[in-house]
Formats: C-alpha cells, structure tokens, sequence
C-alpha cells in the first residue's frame, strides 16, 4: 500500500435540503397522511453526496480564516484607541457545502442539526518569557 498526501485524500460531503412545498415563513402546509406540525422530512431526492479533496478543504478553510483574521484586526484597530477596550473572544459557525466551500451563517439561519461547525477565536495570551 502507498501512503498518500493527505491532501489527495478525499471526505464525504453529505448534504441535505428540505423542500419548501410553497409555504411561507410561519405558515405550515397541509400535506396528506401527514402531521402539519412536524418537522419536514427530507427524501433520498433531497441528499446530495460528493468527495472533496482534504487539500481543497484545508485551503478553503485558511483562506476564510485568513479573511475573518484581517477583518477583525481592522476592527480592533478601530475600537481600542477610541473606547480602549479590546475585542477578546469571536465566535463563528462555518457550514461546509456539497462543494467543499466553507460559508459562514448569518442570522436567522438554524444551525441546530445541519453539522455547522463552530469555530472559536480567543485572543492569545502574552508570552511570559523564561529567564
């Protein structure tokens, strides 16, 4: 057997969608033989499977880190000469696409259940050096 680069590995992206039946936000559509209360369910039509490369996942993942690093230096710039205070701690979560494209989920998007990942960004400590 012939080890592989890492990055030639490949993962399985599962990804699923339910269908909207035409309801609207709060509204929910009445379907026979089945509960109009329930959560939706999601048929084998609805699933979507691709391989993606572990290298196309790492440098989708580090150029959306980068991009979030850059943005939140900006912003830190621009609060602690005007209130001296300083941005501690951001929390994000991330949704990785049938595609291997990493997204991040704005407000009102239910992360509960769909395998979003959260990432945590703390400032680091100062390094205390030894004598």
């Amino acid at each position: 057997m012939i080890d592989k680069n890492w990055q030639d590995e490949e993962l399985w992206i599962v990804t699923a969608s339910s269908s909207d039946n035409g309801s609207k936000e709060g509204m929910k559509a009445v379907t026979p033989n089945r509960n109009p209360y329930g959560s939706p369910t999601v048929t084998d039509e609805e699933i979507k499977e691709n391989r993606v490369k572990a290298g196309k996942l790492a440098t989708q993942m580090s150029q959306f880190v980068g991009v979030v690093s850059h943005l939140f230096n900006h912003v830190q710039k621009q609060v602690q000469p005007q209130a001296g205070i300083q941005l501690d701690e951001i929390t994000l979560t991330v949704e990785i696409s049938s595609e291997g494209e990493i997204k991040l989920m704005g407000t009102g998007v239910k992360a509960a259940g769909k395998g979003a990942i959260e990432l945590k960004f703390k400032r680091s400590s100062p390094q205390i050096p030894e004598n």
